[in-house]
């Protein structure tokens, strides 16, 4: 009898041992799921606010263009530009833009502010700030540039500028894509989006502009 009841004491204490280990097995397994539930959210949070970031540095980069700029001036000029002495639209006179480099100039009626007889250029560079290399500004005229000798400079030339119509402008090494002889205008304006006004707006050419009908 004796044994007997030995061997039922020890079946219920190795009974009760696997049930005990039965529990802790099966409490460890949801605590893992869990952390693995937990890792995959941390990591797709981190995903989101890694694609969220690079979504918001394209969208300043791609904001980067000539409507975010303060298109007015003030009004000074480089040394030795020359006055024109009987340009088509003389100073007073008003004008239609018909350009569109900067949002809310094409259409807007300009009032001539000041006109001059000069090289303008076309121009590509690497702003002195960082960023992408900006293509075919508008405008940069010869004297604006750096020692840059009496002649025109030919496409495909570089040379510095002191111009600051851009920011990261001033100071970088431009090249030169376009060249042309002719009268270029410093006008005030309203912008035909919003009528912001526009002050001593460096430059628009003479091919820029037209008659107010």
């Amino acid at each position: 009898m004796q044994r007997k009841s030995r061997k039922l004491i020890l079946v219920s204490i190795l009974t009760s041992l696997l049930l005990v280990l039965g529990a802790c097995a099966n409490n460890d397994e949801p605590q893992e799921s869990a952390n693995e539930e937990t890792d995959t959210s941390q990591e797709n949070m981190d995903g989101n606010m890694d694609t969220e970031k690079n979504m918001d540095m394209k969208e300043d980069m791609e904001g980067m263009d000539h409507s975010n700029m303060d298109m007015s001036s003030s009004g000074e000029v480089p040394e030795g530009l020359k006055t024109a002495e009987n340009p088509t639209y003389p100073v007073g006179s008003k004008a239609i833009i018909q350009s569109d480099h900067m949002e809310g100039m094409k259409g807007a009626e300009a009032t001539i502010v000041g006109a001059y007889d000069t090289t303008v250029y076309t121009v590509s560079y690497t702003p002195t700030t960082g960023g992408e290399r900006v293509e075919n500004h508008k405008w940069v005229i010869h004297e604006e540039l750096v020692d840059p000798g009496e002649s025109p400079l030919e496409p495909g030339a570089e040379a510095k500028t002191d111009a600051a119509h851009m920011e990261g402008m001033a100071g970088a090494t431009l090249e030169i894509d376009s060249a042309e002889q002719t009268t270029v205008y410093m006008v005030d304006f309203k912008t035909t989006t919003g009528g912001k006004e526009v002050k001593n707006h460096k430059w628009v050419t003479e091919s820029e502009l037209s008659p107010v009908k």
